[in-house]
């Protein structure tokens, strides 16, 4: 870790080295000819967050469906509750035309990072494992925090709501939501909620993979959380809560646990709407 107090050029240099092996890999494998070499190391990093963003959300998306729409057809959800092909597909067009806009926030994490900024380190050996966790636990209740109060303030202050979020909630029944509605969001809304990650890295020692992990990963969580299936993992903030913030707008602000909205009293029980029905 003191290496990376001190911003040490070699040391900056093997973030750089590490971004730099993944545009190759990528781009490598995706672009035809050697065009995109002569770019600026930024902005293939940003091509090659795009295609890792579009790979997570259309793989992950389609087999989603074809399991619980297809193969499990019924075993899950109920017919009536199964969202139409047209609305998945306007679904798809809103998160395309936001990757873009998306990606922008990895690459500029990991330039911050390159750039001696954040208290990012390379190696779990630097900190050892134990302190890992611990690190790893303190940036992941950050974040769980600042997602919470960032997307409830998407709520409650109108402009942010009518301008950005309504975006996201024209799906607000069990019919319209899919697990393509995950990203399908304003751009500056999915960054808004992502942007706690970044964040983080001026707070706390992180690891940089798992750090880009983290990032990547909400395309699946966001997958998971909209396909309208109550897992009944506690504390898991998974579909059962966040069909429920879908259909009421006013509970299940949380992210990955439902500690913020009890520690801040909106959380709603999906058994709670059951009683009541």
């Amino acid at each position: 870790m003191a290496a990376a107090a001190a911003h040490g050029g070699d040391y900056l240099r093997r973030f750089v080295a590490e971004t730099e092996w993944y545009n190759e890999v990528v781009l490598s494998a995706v672009a035809p000819g050697d065009w995109w070499r002569g770019l600026r190391h930024p902005v293939q990093s940003w091509m090659r967050n795009c295609v890792g963003g579009y790979l997570l959300y259309f793989i992950s998306g389609f087999l989603w469906c074809f399991v619980i729409y297809y193969w499990k057809r019924h075993a899950y959800i109920p017919k009536d509750a199964i969202p139409t092909n047209e609305a998945m597909k306007k679904q798809i067009v809103v998160a395309s035309k936001a990757m873009p806009f998306y990606c922008a926030l990895p690459t500029l994490s990991e330039y911050m990072i390159e750039s001696g900024w954040t208290r990012c380190y390379f190696n779990i050996s630097e900190v050892g494992f134990s302190m890992y966790l611990c690190y790893m636990a303190m940036y992941l209740i950050f974040v769980e925090f600042g997602i919470y109060w960032m997307h409830r303030e998407l709520h409650d202050i109108k402009p942010l709501y009518k301008y950005l979020h309504a975006t996201h909630h024209i799906y607000n029944k069990e019919n319209t939501l899919s697990p393509f509605a995950g990203l399908a969001f304003h751009p500056l809304d999915g960054i808004l909620q992502a942007i706690p990650h970044v964040f983080a890295l001026f707070l706390f020692p992180t690891h940089f993979r798992t750090h880009i992990a983290l990032l990547f990963l909400e395309a699946l969580w966001t997958t998971n959380i909209h396909d309208c299936i109550h897992g009944k993992i506690w504390p898991v903030m998974g579909a059962g809560y966040h069909t429920i913030h879908h259909t009421t707008y006013h509970h299940n602000y949380g992210h990955y646990t439902i500690w913020m909205d009890w520690m801040f009293s909106t959380l709603r029980e999906p058994e709670d709407i059951l009683k009541k029905d």
